[in-house]
């Protein structure tokens, strides 16, 4: 079975307090899902339309188990948190086999 990948990009940080916060609650839910993060800082160089910001990458043993942990209850309560502090382009991708 492929690995799961959760990739955040981030285009701007408009409350760093807010996002403070949610890395308190975020961090924490992802890794009592089994993810591992694998990157998480700024970007040391983009091309392109890239955006010289935040990028996080969290590795997981299937994609399904990295849906489970966005869609679970402890990852809901950071996104409260979040509401409105930035805007990020989230994906999460199948790894190839």
């Amino acid at each position: 079975m492929p690995k799961g990948y959760w990739v955040a990009a981030y285009h701007e940080i408009h409350d760093a307090d807010k996002f403070a916060a949610y890395l308190k609650l975020a961090g924490p839910a992802i890794a009592a899902g089994g993810g591992t993060f694998l990157t998480r800082g700024m970007a040391s160089k983009v091309y392109e339309a890239g955006v010289l910001q935040r990028t996080t990458i969290v590795e997981f043993e299937s994609l399904h188990a990295a849906l489970i942990v966005h869609d679970g209850q402890a990852y809901a309560k950071a996104l409260e948190v979040l509401d409105g502090a930035v805007t990020r382009d989230l994906r999460f991708v199948e790894g190839i086999e």
